[in-house]
């Protein structure tokens, strides 16, 4: 019997080990930017880590990287059209299927190509291009299962903020929510901001009728709060959370203006509370939700300008968010009063502003650089008392397909000891522990 025992605990381990280093969507497996992963290095060399491989052939756009058993998927606008994309462990192609056209227009000197990050559950792939269209394919091969045209089957619409063509905005930004055999997407405008999709067919499960916010660049998160499993997400104006059942409206918190800019970050929920953070002046804030009898509550616990995030995403680590401010700083801020914890006044830092991704107390940035500078990959210590900056270093390479106001947006990914960075068509696969 302890034989037994002992080899019912080893494949314990072993399985809780794959999981972990698979990053399966969006912010990692439980889309919250934090991987379990332990005995990273704390410090790199000038030119960085080890750089396993580089790939070229990932496309333009800013979606970021879903790796599951050391298979990078992704996607990407090669001339007119944008693919979900797989490549091995080496960095050679395995697979690319054609999603749908690009989203694109003459005024449009930011982004060209899928902004969001495919979703990897079991045996399937589902991959949203800028369009608005839909795809589940198979892992294997990229064969396609399904599809479903968000602008024309579910009448879409985008939040056109800032620029953007009306219905489409800057284009279809979030990542598909994959929750057991529902398939949780945002296809906002009159006929309901959420619905939920047969993870096998396609098929419309429910939508939420009762709110009718356009979608924003933000992605939809899971959670219980005040004992209800539900998604949340954050509108213009609004955040919402609906019922995982059903998609019945359970609560909604609703901004006296809406925000003035895009919405991007992805909402935290940490117990019964949903942190916020959005950019140009939206600011932070938590949101405590209740219930008596079958009324739900959103109450505001705090508002603040601690951090106001524009697209690079906070981290939620014992108790302390991490994040940039407006572009200008990184920023600790208590997590249950708001509080600022630093910088407590206006210090140089050697990183600007980026996309984060935390693992073994350590916070991987990827800088915004741009328009034609190489990105920039740094390494924090996840520290409430002080900003700590451990290394740093430059990519070999930048892209020459980004446009004349691109930037280095797309998330980066951890998987196994790898550090994944996108710069448009290029990606890297680094070797961090």
């Amino acid at each position: 019997m302890r034989h037994l025992q002992m080899a019912l605990a080893c494949l314990t381990v072993a399985v809780t080990t794959l999981i972990a280093a698979d990053w399966t969507g969006f912010r990692g497996p439980r889309r919250d930017g934090i991987s379990s992963e332990k005995g990273l290095l704390r410090s790199w060399p000038k030119d960085g880590p080890k750089l396993l491989w580089k790939s070229e052939s990932a496309g333009q756009g800013y979606a970021g990287m879903a790796v599951v058993g050391g298979i990078v998927y992704t996607m990407g606008a090669r001339g007119e059209d944008e693919y979900a994309i797989a490549l091995d462990n080496t960095g050679k192609e395995l697979w690319a299927t054609k999603i749908g056209p690009v989203h694109d227009w003459e005024a449009n000197s930011w982004s060209r190509g899928p902004n969001a990050t495919p979703t990897v559950a079991g045996d399937r792939v589902f991959a949203l291009s800028s369009k608005g269209d839909l795809l589940c394919a198979n892992k294997a091969d990229g064969k396609e299962l399904w599809r479903v045209s968000i602008s024309r089957d579910l009448n879409g619409e985008v939040n056109a903020v800032g620029g953007g063509i009306e219905r489409f905005g800057w284009g279809y930004s979030w990542s598909p929510l994959v929750d057991g055999e529902q398939l949780v997407i945002v296809p906002g405008g009159k006929d309901g901001l959420f619905a939920a999709l047969d993870v096998k067919t396609g098929k419309t499960l429910w939508r939420s009728t009762a709110v009718t916010d356009a979608a924003t660049y933000s992605s939809p998160v899971v959670g219980t709060l005040a004992g209800v499993k539900q998604y949340v997400y954050l509108t213009q104006q609004s955040l919402v959370g609906v019922s995982a059942k059903d998609g019945q409206l359970l609560w909604i918190h609703k901004r006296d203006e809406p925000y003035p800019d895009v919405v991007c970050p992805t909402p935290i929920i940490q117990g019964d509370q949903v942190y916020i953070s959005v950019g140009k002046g939206g600011g932070s804030e938590l949101l405590k939700i209740t219930k008596e009898g079958d009324k739900f509550k959103a109450t505001s616990v705090y508002s603040e300008k601690a951090i106001g995030n524009a697209q690079g995403g906070v981290i939620l680590l014992d108790g302390t968010l991490y994040g940039y401010h407006e572009n200008r700083n990184w920023a600790a801020q208590d997590f249950a009063t708001g509080k600022l914890l630093w910088p407590t006044k206006r210090t140089r830092q050697g990183l600007k502003a980026g996309a984060i991704l935390a693992a073994d107390g350590l916070l991987f940035a990827v800088v915004e650089t741009g328009p034609e500078d190489p990105g920039i990959v740094g390494l924090m210590e996840a520290s409430a008392k002080e900003y700590r900056e451990l290394s740093q270093f430059t990519l070999p390479a930048a892209s020459k397909k980004r446009k004349s106001q691109g930037a280095v947006w797309a998330y980066p990914s951890l998987s196994d000891g790898k550090l994944y960075v996108r710069d448009q068509e290029m990606i890297f696969c680094y070797q961090v522990k």
